[in-house]
């Protein structure tokens, strides 16, 4: 079992929680994880992460699998402009590659913001730390968990 995928799941456990972790192959989009999952496309979390340009810090962004973060959006939430992130930000604040970036379990506290479309389900699921797993949760679990600000900034 990976390091990250390890963290998620320590993670998840000291919150509480005793999701689900799915083994889905390469889920490079969230309708490859929706299809993995058996899910609507939306009921995916995606983890969008820009690099704040004030603080020079990763922001989380996390939006149901349909939905695109609009960048005007997303930088009057986060009140700085946003940038792309680059691989090497990424992995050295939340510790997961580009492609497995867990909402929960990163190596520092993440700055995040949380798409209000996710808490119309049940059930959602999310990057468990490796582009091969996913986990599910409640929604209102998720956003408790991360800690992250309900807010609306998608397109």
């Amino acid at each position: 079992m990976s390091k990250s995928l390890k963290r998620v799941e320590a993670a998840l456990a000291a919150a509480g929680l005793t999701p689900e972790i799915r083994e889905v192959g390469q889920a490079r989009t969230a309708a490859d994880a929706a299809e993995a999952a058996g899910c609507a496309v939306d009921q995916i979390a995606k983890s969008i992460i820009f690099r704040g340009e004030e603080t020079g810090h990763v922001v989380l962004f996390l939006t149901a699998g349909g939905n695109r973060v609009s960048p005007a959006k997303a930088s009057a939430v986060a009140g700085q402009r946003l940038g792309k992130a680059d691989a090497e930000l990424i992995h050295a604040e939340t510790g997961f590659a580009i492609g497995g970036v867990s909402p929960v379990g990163h190596l520092t506290p993440v700055r995040a913001f949380f798409d209000p479309r996710l808490l119309e389900f049940a059930e959602i699921w999310a990057a468990a730390g490796t582009p091969r797993h996913i986990f599910r949760v409640a929604p209102g679990d998720l956003l408790r968990v991360t800690g992250a600000e309900a807010a609306d900034f998608t397109e």
